[in-house]
């Protein structure tokens, strides 16, 4: 073994063996260990020149004792990051929730997923959200009585609890106060709370945040459910039989597709729903007679509301049967044939600007003779007063002062799905498929959600004993004028 000492910069490295036995390459990674250079760029002088990777030490003739001197420049030391990694998992809960990019789901508290795929859908309308975070500052009014408030005030703090946590929250205390609101939701079989109907917890719920969330004035602006989800019908009834006829209108928060050996899709479902018959006194006779009533909508929400006619009453077996038909829905629903002449008078000019701003994505020349800077398609949130006009709502993007109004336009894109697997509306199971802001769709099946593919959730059309969709909600599509 030989000793030798290596001069590098201004330092002197002392005592370094070298094993003449080994190729120079050794010797050279001994250095990289006490300087960081690379041996690549070591340039170590020695007799005849620069040592190389495989030098024969024999030949080089380096003595015990001797000094060589080495040239290269070290490695850049790694820097520890100025702000510590900190890793999801670590995250606050609230933190953690945000990055998912979706809530957390609902603990099943037995047979109670009618209620938690309920909330879940619900709770997808930002707006909805708005409004209820803004009760907590106005507080109950005379007019709402305690139950009505206590549920509004647990559907509020449900809603925050899920946006705040990534772990399954459980809905005790919404639960309690929804079956104080609602004691139907208390039935009790063998001692345990029996399954309920979806719709009955989604229309209950909705009609009272209705009267808890409508500001205290006569203006019919002020009811801020209506304003989401309310449908203004519009509808003439005829007796065929003495030729009466009459008009009236009527304020829903949902549409019924009605399902029957000719529907196989929900359009055909919606038309046979604003259609129906119905028996009342006629004065002309004076008696009771048959009325034909057909609906036209006459005004638009801003979140359109379908529900599904999928059970019905059996007498043979006293419950309530359901109808497995496969009726199909689309990801975008065009209403405009369903609207009344006046609604669809003042859609025209929105749709053939959206028509026009679709056509110049595809490289086609728009019809409209505005100019292109005065339409913007956009879904940002609008309001549909009685009579059927757009609310005004101005928009100032990045600073601009260009202003636009947003209209309607009778389309419509889906944004959320409850299904029910099972034969009875009294047994089964109901889950939410939710679309989120960025653009994903999650399933929420009680405390487990789940990612899923935009192509699958069409196929919950029913025809077996799949997740069949059972109440369907579409957001609406405005465009700036």
């Amino acid at each position: 073994m030989l000793t030798v000492s290596v001069k590098w910069q201004k330092k002197v490295f002392e005592g370094i063996e070298i094993d003449p036995t080994l190729p120079a390459y050794v010797f050279k990674a001994q250095l990289y260990d006490l300087t960081g250079v690379p041996p690549e760029r070591q340039k170590i002088m020695v007799k005849g020149g620069l040592l190389k990777d495989d030098a024969d030490w024999s030949a080089i003739g380096v003595k015990d004792g001797q000094k060589l001197m080495m040239m290269g420049t070290a490695d850049e030391i790694v820097k520890a990051p100025e702000k510590a990694i900190v890793f999801a998992e670590d995250l606050p809960e609230e933190e953690q929730a945000t990055h998912l990019g979706y809530s957390a789901g609902l603990v099943n508290l037995g047979n109670t997923c009618y209620m938690n795929s309920t909330v879940q859908c619900l709770k997808s309308v930002p707006e909805l959200k708005s409004a209820l975070s803004n009760y907590a500052l106005t507080g109950r009014s005379n007019d709402v009585d305690q139950t009505s408030h206590m549920l509004t005030v647990a559907t509020r703090e449900l809603f925050g609890d899920l946006d705040r946590s990534v772990n399954a929250v459980s809905p005790t205390q919404f639960w309690m106060t929804l079956r104080k609101k609602f004691p139907q939701f208390s039935q009790l079989q063998n001692g345990m709370h029996m399954q309920q109907d979806a719709e009955e917890c989604w229309t209950q719920l909705l009609y009272t945040l209705s009267q808890s969330l409508k500001a205290p004035t006569s203006s019919e602006d002020s009811d801020a459910v209506k304003a989401l989800f309310g449908v203004n019908l519009r509808s003439r009834v005829h007796c065929q039989e003495s030729g009466e006829e009459s008009s009236e209108t009527e304020s829903v928060y949902s549409l019924k597709c009605h399902i029957s050996h000719e529907v196989n899709h929900l359009h055909e479902g919606l038309k046979h729903g604003l259609k129906g018959e119905l028996e009342k006194t006629s004065p002309a006779l004076g008696r009771t007679a048959l009325y034909l009533k057909e609906s036209l909508i006459d005004s638009l929400p801003r979140y359109l509301t379908v529900q599904f006619v999928r059970f019905f009453w059996k007498r043979e077996t006293n419950q309530k049967a359901k109808i497995l038909r496969k009726v199909d829905y689309p990801l975008e629903l065009d209403i405009f044939d369903l609207c009344s002449e006046d609604l669809r008078k003042k859609l025209e000019a929105p749709r053939q600007k959206l028509r026009d701003e679709e056509g110049k994505k595809l490289g086609l020349q728009p019809k409209s003779s505005l100019k292109d800077s005065d339409v913007k398609m956009t879904d940002a949130e609008a309001s549909s007063n009685e009579s059927g006009e757009s609310s005004t709502v101005t928009q100032q993007e990045g600073g601009s002062s260009e202003k636009g109004t947003l209209h309607m336009t009778g389309i419509y894109d889906l944004v959320s799905v409850l299904t029910h697997k099972g034969r009875s509306a009294d047994s089964g199971h109901y889950v939410a498929w939710v679309k989120q802001e960025s653009g994903k769709w999650i399933q929420y099946d009680d405390s487990h959600p789940s990612l899923q593919r935009e192509e699958d959730i069409t196929k919950l059309s029913g025809g077996g004993d799949w997740h069949m969709a059972y109440i369907i909600m579409y957001k609406a599509r405005f465009v700036s004028m």
